[in-house]
């Protein structure tokens, strides 16, 4: 027999952005009656979030300190003509820690795994079984909408924690090592040591298509470990994604695309920085607006999520226009160019592009000097010029 269940919110999605508005909700309202669902049986899967100090606000940083399980105090990257140290805060957050803190934050039950969703409203979600949950306000928090509606290219990547036989000699983070060579697309390595016989390797590709041959690549990365000299004991896990890097679209169309009536967040919000992907500076932004709002109801929160994406998808155009550059002005090949002219600016530039706060005067040193790719392209690129013609043979 079917059984109908009543809460104050409803948070359908328990990966990251759904974990962190359940925390900060009962951070914030502990009396509230707070339920996360999802069809997985642990909270955020299996991932590893990592970000700048400066991607958060310190008015915001409450909500991340405690899922922490890595920081560093400074950071390398690495290109075939320029190398730098940078002088940064650096973090990792493991899906395994959200999951722990879900669980002593939420009662047994508000924590809903395992249940598979058929449909959300505002203010209801009707599971596949025939249960059903009637609540104040509903958040849909469930993944990536239609991105056929936007204009995308794809950043893909398998990364692997590897223990080693012998400790390694690498106290920093390396967040982009490109002197590796150039496949399908932009491609570089990116590796957190753990500990001194624990690394986390990730091989990652700025592509065109989404499609992610998980073998080859893996196979890439392993090449790539062999070359630094690391012995590999033990592959204790592994992850791998695609997420889309934005150059345009149209967002009314991507939010329509899963409902126009509730309440959203994460990459279903489209949520996301355009030429990253990365989504947890958004994710503890939203969790923090929504802990703050006096209106939990239905349409009170998807007012709110709806402003809140919209305004940040609008802020972001600049960043957008970036991506048209390095994807259709740039030979795949060549793209490491971009990045490692971008990399040679101010640190405090860099950690604001991150950030997705960059101001007008860090918006013109970018666009300033001599371009990394070929002007005439780069102009069509953005649309300044019409595309150039293909002539076709009589």
């Amino acid at each position: 027999m079917a059984t109908t269940f009543h809460c104050d919110i409803a948070i359908v999605g328990a990966g990251l952005a759904g974990g962190l508005i359940a925390l900060a909700l009962k951070r914030r309202h502990p009396a509230l009656d707070v339920r996360l669902i999802d069809s997985a049986a642990t909270v955020g899967g299996n991932h590893l979030w990592s970000f700048f100090a400066s991607d958060i606000d310190e008015a915001d940083r409450w909500i991340v300190a405690p899922l922490i399980s890595y920081g560093w105090r400074s950071y390398d990257v690495a290109f075939p003509g320029h190398e730098r140290h940078i002088t940064a805060p650096y973090y990792s957050i493991e899906s395994e820690r959200l999951d722990t803190l879900v669980r002593v934050a939420l009662p047994d039950a508000g924590l809903m795994l395992g249940r598979a969703v058929q449909d959300v409203s505002a203010i209801t979600v009707e599971f596949v079984d025939g249960d059903r949950i009637e609540a104040k306000g509903v958040i849909d928090a469930r993944g990536a909408g239609d991105l056929s509606q936007l204009d995308c290219g794809w950043q893909k990547f398998v990364g692997r924690e590897l223990r080693l036989s012998e400790p390694h000699d690498d106290p920093r983070p390396m967040v982009m090592d490109a002197r590796v060579p150039q496949f399908d697309g932009y491609r570089f390595v990116y590796c957190l040591p753990f500990a001194a016989t624990r690394m986390f390797v990730e091989d990652t590709y700025y592509s065109d298509t989404p499609d992610l041959d998980q073998a080859l690549v893996a196979d890439r990365l392993h090449e790539y470990v062999a070359a630094r000299g690391w012995q590999v004991e033990q592959a204790a896990r592994e992850e791998a994604g695609v997420l889309p890097v934005t150059m345009g679209g149209d967002f009314e169309g991507y939010w329509r695309s899963t409902g126009t009536g509730n309440a959203k967040a994460g990459m279903r919000a489209g949520l996301f920085h355009p030429t990253t992907g990365y989504s947890l500076p958004d994710a503890v932004r939203t969790a923090s607006l929504i802990a703050r709002t006096r209106d939990l109801s239905g349409a009170g929160l998807r007012d709110l999520t709806h402003g809140f994406a919209r305004a940040t998808w609008q802020h972001r155009g600049f960043y957008r226009m970036l991506d048209k550059m390095l994807f259709r002005a740039a030979e795949p090949e060549e793209r490491y160019r971009v990045l490692e002219r971008f990399y040679r600016l101010d640190p405090q530039l860099v950690r604001r592009f991150y950030a997705g706060q960059s101001t007008m005067m860090d918006k013109a040193r970018i666009l300033t000097g001599k371009p990394p790719v070929p002007i005439g392209r780069a102009l069509q690129a953005i649309g300044v010029l019409p595309a150039a013609r293909t002539e076709r043979p009589a």
